[in-house]
């Protein structure tokens, strides 16, 4: 028997017929607008939910994008499809990591997100920008300032910078393991050198400039050693800059330009974390004389050994950690919870924990 075709009925639209009416009127209902002028509006909307440096952090990233764009004559957000978000991922991964790419790409998908709410782009878009994975613990855990290291340059700080404001910011961050946003924020006046334990005091103040990450619920008292009361007073005393910042406060790391810059705190840490300028050997069998890294200001963030702020805490909280101290101790003085220290700054291996753990245990038992 053969099968009876289905009449079509007159007028009334088939599937192609719906779906092409659908796609024109999607694109009928976009508004044109200019990948720098999505960039500068949701840049201007973020500010509001977002801490400055996150801003800027994506600011950043995100004028890759619009660099991309015009490089590519794509002038209207309206036409961006997934194989241009594809054509960019592969052009923009070129020179980085895994963890950087993902960075990126987590970036513009937030981006592609909130452009759909002003009609820049089409519907669904965002789910087309593609992000890679990052393995269990990758990224997080690579780069680590270890103990002995961070002496190292300390003991030749105080050889050859002794009360610099370069040795202080690292003397700070190495004893302490604070974030380079609480070191920017201290001032003079927040170091309790008269107190039964001397201390620092970390405190949020976000409407004079110096925000802190988790804002009041990082606000904490912490103890320093007698090395670093002595160094702050020589430094307060010889060599520290006499300025105030523009709130009328006196910054404890200070500039000839005010209160140090979050750049030129990593400056400092880029610069000396060089085994070269502390008269190491160069584990990368370059050449001094040769290399751009020893040789350029600007180009000292380039050497492979010199890291950022970062490594330094990642480094103190491991070495606390190595030295049996309990990981809410941790928390408390680092401003950090266990299940983050776990995450991204504990970098014992499973037989370091396990030996650690029974010295508990049997000093307990005792």
């Amino acid at each position: 028997m053969t099968q009876q075709q289905v009449p079509t009925v007159v007028g009334e639209p088939n599937t192609r017929d719906i779906l092409e009416s659908l796609l024109e009127q999607t694109t009928d209902d976009l508004e044109p607008i200019s990948p720098e002028q999505a960039v500068q509006l949701y840049l201007e909307d973020k500010q509001r939910e977002y801490r400055k440096s996150t801003v800027d952090a994506h600011r950043s990233r995100l004028r890759f994008f619009t660099h991309w764009c015009e490089e590519n004559g794509i002038d209207n957000m309206n036409e961006l499809t997934a194989r241009d978000l594809h054509e960019y991922r592969v052009w923009r991964r070129e020179g980085l990591n895994v963890v950087s790419e993902k960075t990126q790409m987590d970036t513009l998908r937030v981006f592609i997100e909130w452009c759909e709410t002003i009609d820049a782009v089409q519907t669904g878009l965002f789910r087309k920008v593609q992000s890679p994975s990052i393995p269990e613990d990758e990224g997080s855990r690579e780069t680590v300032l270890h103990a002995p290291r961070a002496e190292s340059i300390l003991e030749y700080l105080a050889k050859y910078e002794y009360g610099s404001s370069e040795h202080v910011t690292w003397a700070i961050l190495v004893e302490t393991g604070i974030r380079m946003g609480a070191l920017r924020a201290l001032d003079v006046d927040d170091f309790r050198s008269e107190a039964d334990q001397p201390h620092l005091t970390i405190v949020h103040r976000p409407d004079e400039g110096t925000a802190i990450k988790n804002g009041t619920r990082g606000e904490r008292r912490i103890g320093i050693s007698s090395k670093l009361v002595t160094l702050l007073y020589d430094y307060l005393s010889d060599r520290r800059k006499d300025v105030i910042d523009e709130y009328d406060r006196e910054p404890l790391v200070a500039t000839t330009h005010g209160r140090v810059s979050l750049s030129t705190i990593r400056k400092y840490i880029y610069k000396w974390s060089r085994p070269c300028v502390i008269g190491k050997e160069c584990p990368h069998d370059r050449t001094e004389s040769e290399c751009d890294a020893a040789n350029s200001y600007d180009q000292i963030s380039q050497c492979p050994s010199s890291v950022t702020p970062h490594p330094i805490r990642r480094g103190y909280i491991t070495r606390l950690l190595q030295a049996g101290v309990p990981v809410d101790v941790v928390s408390d003085r680092c401003n950090v919870s266990p299940a983050i220290i776990d995450q991204h700054y504990d970098v014992r291996s499973e037989e370091d924990k396990m030996v650690q753990r029974q010295d508990v245990l049997e000093k307990f038992e005792t």
